[in-house]
């Protein structure tokens, strides 16, 4: 069968696939059906495991090994009710992505034959090879002992014919080895913060959920495109390509029609998201062609999280289904917009107040602005740590590029908000505390109804603005795991509502009343947070100078931002949350540089590799041709016209020459860049030596490249070209 027929036997089996998987029913019909959620525990667990279970889950109380066989068996009769064989732990190392090892529900039954088992012990924990994940050094390769341990607030589900259990993951020593650890920390820390000071309101709230609501942006590639380039297949991003002549300068792929064949694609995702509970809403064309987003109505955070990770997992799979390839890569074209993951963040309580809403009397107006001051006192004090938290070999390539937020962390609250700051700060505490919820907007056309403004504008260039009842985090990177931002985030205001109610604690004690302890405390805050509000354009020079005057921090190297998580501020605010202690925090540090030198190393040996092997091979062969068209020149005309003739060639043939050489040089220098850099023991330093000496190559040498690319027979040229690469058809 020839290769043509083959992949169009392929593709039709493909399009019968996902046929079969799209099902014709309501959302609402089988939204969930994969999970063990609410709805399936009911059915498969007795009256008093059922509620012991959701106890649990509701109050953050562990469950005893005779509740969890019970929750074990339930969950073995659902799972194998569908068709599941095997289970697994499925949880999130410090990779950015998941990690699960497959056991088959079987054990011996003593009689030579099998029988299907799950018990309490092998639901509640099981010992991954510690030492074979990312753990700085908290594990040697003869202490390879960890354990993953069930996380009950985040419901098992079903993938194919796997029950996945979401976990925790723990070195044998207790140190914390995934995302998840330290966010349920950071979550049940700033809980607790946040209920004591919303007491300070209203003595009935009795706990704060913090909500979590992320945005996808992703990249599709055709299959047989993506195959053909070997940077994408093995680093994600093109480390070489001239941008084509149209991108999107005509801004006509944001929100325009969706391909239809890409539409197929959302379709299936959108169904395989709500078989896993995955509440998907949003789907569009973000701004550079073949890119898109989606995005789901707001859970709680662990969950959401959980949910960001696993869809990240399906879009992969869905995606092959269709000959499609996803690209989570910030940044894989030069030229048109990268990807991020807009992390919107806010806190509710259990009577249902969202902390980031003004309310309808004073009371509720000065809670408001508590919860945002306080918020923009964490973002101020920890900016650097916030950026540190974001910050990736890969993500540095978009931030602050024309698209994304700038490696500097500010917050823009809009006109309104920051009018309210200033008037509060210059205000008594007998004057009115108003805060317009929403504003009304007559277009003055008949037929179009009235609408209702936000209270804020929008800022695209500002990382962490106020979008109206929450906070918008705009510089996670597309492939990052919401976690490593929102648990810094999340510790981050924590103490720092800690302290503020210690400070109005303390003007009580001192005689004050309690609305006049935090008048006076807020008024100091929003003063010393001044620094952090910033409305303006976050992509002018004038601001990175201003950031720099105003104290805050303007690092551009990654491995240097990594030094935030060991500042001694940083180290007391994690050990008063309790979310990291300083052994797990040099640790995470000690494999953010490991990853980041190893994403260096790959992409600079991928790029010698195509250089030396793919581009300047073919590049000679065509120098071949246009000298020996020019010798022939030479041969059929006289001396003058030959010169007049072969003049444009031979400028072509010299300007070739150079870039090879360059090229060629570059590539040398890179190697020997990376021996030496490679020789260094110590992972800060050698981050810093692959991010000084050896990255710049990267550009360097593309430059050229792309030179070449524009002057090479387009017939000759070996790799699929950004007009084929952007364009889906």
């Amino acid at each position: 069968m020839s290769i043509s027929r083959f992949n169009a036997v392929e593709k039709a089996s493909n399009r019968k696939a996902v046929e079969a998987v799209i099902p014709d029913r309501k959302v609402s019909d089988y939204y969930g059906e994969n999970v063990f959620n609410r709805k399936a525990m009911k059915k498969y667990l007795s009256k008093e495991t059922y509620k012991a279970l959701t106890h649990s889950i509701d109050n953050g109380t562990s469950i005893d090994r005779e509740i969890a066989n019970h929750v074990a068996a339930g969950m073995r009769m659902w799972a194998l009710e569908k068709g599941v064989t095997h289970y697994t732990h499925w949880f999130q190392p410090l990779t950015d992505g998941t990690a699960e090892k497959h056991d088959a529900f079987v054990e011996h039954d003593g009689n030579g034959g099998m029988i299907e088992e799950f018990s309490g012990k092998l639901l509640v924990q099981q010992e991954p090879d510690a030492s074979s994940f990312p753990n700085g050094g908290l594990r040697n390769t003869f202490e390879a002992r960890g354990y993953s341990a069930w996380d009950p607030s985040s419901p098992a589900f079903i993938v194919d014919d796997t029950l996945c259990i979401p976990t925790v993951f723990i070195a044998y020593t207790g140190e914390a080895l995934d995302y998840k650890t330290p966010l349920i920390r950071s979550v049940e820390a700033l809980s607790k913060a946040a209920k004591e000071v919303c007491n300070f309101f209203d003595e009935e709230v009795n706990s704060v959920t913090c909500f979590l609501g992320w945005e996808q942006e992703y990249f599709l590639v055709d299959e047989d495109l993506y195959s053909a380039r070997p940077d994408l297949s093995l680093t994600e991003r093109t480390l070489l390509g001239h941008e084509s002549a149209k991108n999107q300068q005509l801004d006509d792929h944001y929100f325009g029609s969706i391909p239809s064949r890409v539409q197929e694609f959302m379709k299936d995702l959108e169904t395989e998201c709500y078989k896993l509970g995955i509440p998907v809403k949003t789907r569009h064309n973000e701004v550079a062609p073949n890119q898109f987003e989606l995005a789901p109505i707001y859970e709680e955070c662990n969950l959401a999280n959980d949910h960001n990770q696993l869809l990240m997992s399906v879009m992969r799979r869905v995606a092959g289904r269709h000959n499609f390839r996803v690209l989570l890569h910030e940044k894989p074209f030069m030229g048109v917009n990268g990807s991020g993951k807009h992390c919107n963040w806010s806190m509710g309580t259990d009577n249902g107040k969202n902390l980031f809403s003004p309310g309808k009397n004073r009371e509720d107006n000065l809670r408001f602005i508590t919860f945002v001051v306080n918020t923009l006192m964490a973002v101020y004090k920890y900016n650097a740590l916030l950026k540190a938290s974001i910050a990736s070999a890969s993500n540095a390539y978009r931030l602050g590029a024309n698209e994304a937020p700038p490696a500097i962390i500010s917050s823009f609250l809009g006109s309104q908000i920051t009018e309210v700051l200033d008037r509060f700060e210059n205000s008594s505490i007998e004057d009115a505390i108003e805060v317009d919820d929403k504003k009304r907007l007559s277009l003055g056309f008949g037929q179009i109804p009235e609408l209702l403004l936000d209270n804020t504008d929008r800022n695209r260039t500002s990382p962490f603005a106020f979008t109206g009842n929450r906070f918008e985090f705009r510089a996670p990177g597309s492939s990052s795991n919401c976690g490593s931002a929102m648990l810094a985030l999340n510790s981050a205001v924590a103490y720092q509502l800690m302290q503020f109610k210690q400070a109005v604690d303390a003007l009580c004690a001192a005689g004050q009343s309690k609305e006049a302890a935090i008048f006076e405390v807020l008024k100091a805050y929003i003063k010393e947070s001044k620094p952090i509000r910033f409305d303006g354009n976050g992509y002018s020079e004038e601001w990175k100078e201003e950031a720099a005057r105003r104290g805050l921090d303007c690092e551009s190297s990654i491995p240097l931002q990594y030094d935030a998580y060991l500042q001694p501020e940083v180290i007391e605010m994690f050990a008063a949350t309790h979310v990291l202690n300083l052994k797990e925090l040099e640790a995470r540090n000690e494999v953010k540089w490991e990853i980041y030198i190893k994403k260096v190393q790959i992409e600079a040996r991928v790029l010698g590799d195509l250089s030396l092997n793919h581009i300047i091979p073919v590049v000679i062969r065509y120098q071949a041709l246009l000298l020996d068209n020019v010798a022939k020149l030479k041969k059929t005309f006289g001396e003058e016209e030959y010169n007049e003739l072969s003049a444009e060639q031979r400028r072509l043939i010299r300007k070739i020459a150079g870039h090879i050489n360059a090229v060629t040089k570059r590539v040398d220098e890179m190697i020997e860049a990376r021996k030496k850099a490679n020789k260094i023991t110590d992972l800060r330093s050698k981050a810093i030596a692959y991010h000084d000496t050896v990255a710049p190559y990267l550009d360097e040498i593309r430059e050229h490249i792309d030179e070449l690319e524009l002057m090479v027979d387009n017939q000759m040229w070996p790799l699929p070209k950004y007009r084929e690469l952007l364009f889906i058809r």
